[in-house]
């Protein structure tokens, strides 16, 4: 049986969280667990490459300190990248355990959003452990937290050891997933793209390739006339198809060089799109106004321009493929 932790906060002696993991650790140790740990802040520079080590994980451990708010960068940035990159088959019988250690408030949402996160993920989320400290000292040298945490660890060590099945949550059960307009890469692909992203000198090369064919587009979409490239919402709403009538999603567009944030509203077979300020919409993309004229003319897709760099997103990111399956342009 082999256990992965990887942790997401920056590794100061005081963090809390390092005293619970390294427990969990010694223990899972003692029972002959192979034990697999991953420093996310020493591997900044690798984090893309982080999702090839569950190959042979049959469970991990995800642990994070709320030192503010929420959930550290570098823990989301391993999520990013485990959506991007990881083999979701695998993803699918492997076990989560969460980590949270706050010595702010906000422990349970964080919980929650790790959660949510795994379960979009496709993984199989488990109790973990979700606590406050205010005087690392004192939680450290509690005799009853340290005796919470090695049982908490067995209880790992059993749920895994045994394969436990999970009661089935309504993310997994009611999610239709809507396949890519785009190009779908084996696991074998996305493990070798994740290479090229860790590479340094490649996204180099490949931030100044876009940056030219930016310049190259701006120059030759400035040269259209202004009514055919202004009705940006009008587009929108001539090109899409509709859905079944379960998807129900609201999109931000924030139209970085304009100052203009375009909205969609997408229920079932009806969109309505306007300019606007955002109110709670699922996702948010920011790209400039040259990117959504390629897209809206056939020349690009969201998906596409997302994992190139000429889209950024925050929000849920599931929508990006979503909205190349909702739009024939």
């Amino acid at each position: 049986m082999k256990i992965n932790i990887y942790y997401g906060g920056r590794g100061l002696i005081e963090d809390p969280t390092l005293y619970v993991i390294n427990k969990i650790q010694d223990v899972l140790k003692e029972i002959r667990v192979t034990v697999g740990r991953y420093n996310l802040y020493e591997q900044k520079n690798s984090i893309s490459m982080l999702p090839n080590t569950f190959k042979d994980a049959d469970a991990v451990i995800l642990a994070v300190n709320v030192e503010w708010y929420g959930l550290g960068g570098l823990m989301q940035t391993f999520l990013d990248s485990c959506w991007l990159y990881a083999d979701k088959q695998k993803l699918k019988d492997l076990y989560m355990f969460p980590v949270i250690v706050a010595t702010t408030n906000g422990e349970r949402k964080a919980l929650e959003n790790l959660a949510g996160a795994w379960e979009l993920l496709g993984g199989r989320v488990c109790d973990g452990i979700c606590t406050y400290v205010s005087n690392h000292v004192e939680f450290e040298t509690n005799q009853v937290y340290a005796s919470i945490i090695e049982k908490k660890a067995e209880e790992i060590y059993r749920i895994v050891s045994h394969r436990m099945p999970m009661l089935p949550n309504s993310i997994n059960a009611c999610h239709v997933e809507i396949p890519s307009a785009g190009i779908e890469l084996t696991p074998q692909e996305s493990e070798q793209l994740s290479v090229y992203v860790a590479d340094d000198t490649f996204v180099k090369k490949q931030k100044e390739d876009v940056e030219m064919l930016s310049q190259m587009y701006k120059s030759i979409l400035g040269k259209k006339k202004p009514e055919e490239n202004e009705d940006l919402p009008g587009g929108f709403e001539k090109a899409f198809k509709g859905t079944n009538g379960t998807v129900k999603a609201s999109c931000c567009m924030v139209i970085s060089d304009i100052g203009k944030n375009l909205i969609l509203d997408i229920d079932g077979k009806k969109i309505k799109s306007w300019y606007g300020e955002p109110a709670g919409t699922d996702i948010t993309v920011t790209a400039p106004k040259d990117v959504i004229l390629k897209i809206i003319t056939g020349k690009a897709t969201f998906q596409g321009a997302f994992m190139s760099g000429l889209v950024s997103a925050k929000g849920r990111l599931d929508l990006i493929r979503m909205l190349d399956r909702l739009f024939e342009f």
